[in-house]
This record gives structure tokens, C-alpha cells and sequence, in this order.
């Protein structure tokens, strides 16, 4: 037996909407009464009944980059490592902790801290401070360190 010559039976007939009241499925045939579901075209794909189109309200091209700038994140065992007494974005900067010293950084609870370090950072959670401040430590929350603006040479001729 072959796939191409397996013959299956219908079990019943199909149903013809639409061809008047005797056919059962006549006069609305099956579209309820009145409406937009009611009526001879189908809405297109994406229409939302007038309200503006999901795909309208989404930003269009590859590469929609948010301007909220997301901290990147410092944990406390990694404290444990840095010699220095006082630590703050140059610092992480220097051993590679963060990208560079112009972003914001957290300080998260995860390992253990048991020097005391003087930490300068954006923003800790609660049990990142704690954790400091058991150690002996002191954590201080200070702005972020922005880059320095480009100075423009204005040549007067």
C-alpha cells in the first residue's frame, strides 16, 4: 500500500451557507446579525476596530535604542578582590568590573565583603549597604559621572 493510493471517506457532506432557508444555514448564514463580521469583506489583518494599529505604535527600524539608561551591575564579593580603600566608578573602571567610569553602577548583595572599603557608587539595594556597613564600611551615593563636553573651535576669518 502506497501513501498516494490510501482513499479516505467523508463523513458528511459540506455544508453550503447561504443558499436559502431550507439548506439550514440560510438568510445570515452563520454570521450573526449586523456588524462588522456581518457584512461581505473581512477587516483587514491588523485593523483594530479605529483604534490605532499595534504595528502604528511601535517604533519603526532595526535598532530602537531606549534613552533610559540602564545601571550595570557591581557585586559585593567582587569588592573583596579590589585593594584599593575607597571605591568608586574609576576604580571599577580600572579592574574591569564596568565598561567605563561615565556609567551608572549598583552595588548588589551576592559573596561576601570583610574589609572595610569606602564605597561611592549611584545607587546599592538595602542588603548591599547592610552588608558594607557589617563589614565595617560606609557606602555613599553620589551622582553619576557625566563626560566631558566637546569644545567646538570657532575659527573667525
Amino acid at each position: 500500500m502506497k501513501f498516494n493510493e490510501l482513499v479516505t471517506k467523508k463523513s458528511k457532506p459540506a455544508s453550503r451557507a447561504g443558499r436559502g432557508i431550507s439548506a439550514g444555514r440560510g438568510k445570515t448564514a452563520g454570521r450573526g446579525t449586523k456588524g462588522q463580521g456581518a457584512r461581505k469583506s473581512p477587516t483587514r489583518q491588523g485593523f483594530a476596530g479605529g483604534q490605532t494599529p499595534l504595528y502604528m505604535q511601535i517604533p519603526k527600524l532595526r535598532g530602537f535604542k531606549s534613552k533610559f539608561v540602564k545601571a550595570e551591575n557591581v557585586y559585593t564579593g567582587q569588592l573583596e578582590a579590589i585593594k584599593k580603600q575607597t571605591i568608586d566608578n574609576a576604580v571599577l573602571a580600572e579592574e574591569g568590573l564596568i565598561s567605563n567610569q561615565h556609567v551608572a553602577v549598583k552595588l548588589i548583595n551576592k559573596g561576601e565583603l570583610k574589609t572595610k572599603k569606602t564605597v561611592r557608587l549611584q545607587s546599592a539595594s538595602a542588603g548591599a549597604i547592610k552588608a558594607v556597613e557589617n563589614a565595617g564600611g560606609q557606602v555613599e551615593m553620589i551622582a553619576r559621572v557625566f563626560r566631558p563636553a566637546k569644545k567646538i573651535d570657532k575659527k573667525d576669518s
